[in-house]
């Protein structure tokens, strides 16, 4: 099933994006919320169910800039408790949208079972440099959100 191809790429990346931020950087994680200018929103659907989830980045000029990032639940998954995750980071590219993001600061990430959003998470420093963010829904067993995390936001 190509849902289930999705969900082991998007686990595979996910955890190679946190070990090597572990390993080469240091938290940037920002007081954040899901509010600011939207550099960034994209919507995914489950087959015969329409949209069900919202990942979505957005910025201030805060701190360097401040870049913050949520995954909301849409549709028939509005109000239905289910693991939701996401996840932000700072690129070192300053320009560049839509290739693999090379990641200088992570910026933390929310997961949990949640009803309506996961985060907000943010990164500092962002200002002339591009971000990038992750985020899933489960639903009806299927991990959905973006296949991986390329540059989104520059």
């Amino acid at each position: 099933m190509r849902l289930s191809r999705r969900a082991l790429v998007l686990l595979t990346t996910l955890a190679t994006l946190i070990g090597a931020n572990l390993l080469i950087s240091t938290p940037a994680q920002a007081a954040t919320s899901c509010s600011g200018t939207i550099t960034y929103s994209e919507s995914f659907s489950y087959p015969g169910e329409g949209v069900i989830g919202e990942l979505t980045i957005y910025y201030n000029s805060s701190n360097g800039g401040t870049n913050s990032a949520c995954f909301y639940h849409r549709g028939r998954s509005y109000g239905v408790a289910t693991d939701t995750w996401v996840y932000i980071m700072r690129c070192s590219q300053t320009s560049g949208e839509g290739q693999q993001c090379h990641s200088v600061a992570a910026g933390g990430y929310d997961q949990g079972k949640y009803a309506y959003q996961a985060g907000p998470v943010g990164v500092t420093g962002t200002a002339n440099y591009c971000v990038a963010a992750v985020g899933y829904i489960a639903w009806h067993g299927v991990t959905i959100g973006p296949d991986s995390a390329w540059t989104r936001g520059c």
